[in-house]
């Protein structure tokens, strides 16, 4: 399931982009703000961000600046009412990889969430893992299984998601929270 962050201060735009995200079987997060979104893409892992740029604090093309300055490769999709083409190209230059303007349909923001998480999905398939290891335990991404020295075991989907992100979070201390979020 992708884990999507919406940062938007508009309650009204949030709610509606959250709702109509979650029908479509996405796990999503709302920052009302610049410093929130950047907190919680610091602490949570997401596929895709989903930037304002008219938020409180910064601007969201200042956190689309910090992001890429971090190193941060998460697909970001601006959904601003700035449609001026100086808005627009300094958003791409900074690394943004859509631009979608206020007022929206939720269909064509929804293709273009899909579109970028398939993008990614590809990119990140050959870099990623299928096999994850702790001590004599495996992982296998692939076939969905869990094998414990000799012995395969098959997990219910939430067990192996969970199993899943224990092994990617080795020696950390995950809050209840991040694991909901996971699961």
């Amino acid at each position: 399931m992708h884990r999507i962050l919406i940062a938007e201060d508009e309650p009204r735009i949030a709610a509606f982009v959250e709702e109509g995200l979650r029908a479509c079987g996405f796990t999503t997060t709302i920052a009302t703000d610049a410093e929130e979104a950047l907190l919680l893409i610091r602490q949570s892992e997401f596929d895709l961000l989903i930037l304002d740029l008219g938020l409180p604090g910064k601007d969201g093309l200042e956190v689309l600046e910090e992001l890429r300055g971090q190193g941060e490769s998460l697909p970001v999709i601006i959904l601003t009412a700035r449609d001026d083409i100086t808005d627009k190209v300094t958003g791409f230059e900074l690394g943004a990889d859509d631009y979608v303007t206020k007022p929206f349909r939720f269909e064509e923001l929804l293709a273009r969430i899909r579109a970028r998480l398939r993008n990614a999905a590809s990119s990140v398939y050959v870099r990623e893992e299928m096999v994850l290891k702790a001590g004599n335990v495996v992982l296998d991404l692939r076939t969905r299984k869990v094998r414990v020295g000799d012995r395969s075991l098959e997990l219910p989907a939430r067990e192996f998601t969970l199993a899943e992100t224990f092994f990617r979070h080795p020696g950390q201390v995950l809050s209840r929270q991040q694991l909901l979020d996971h699961v």
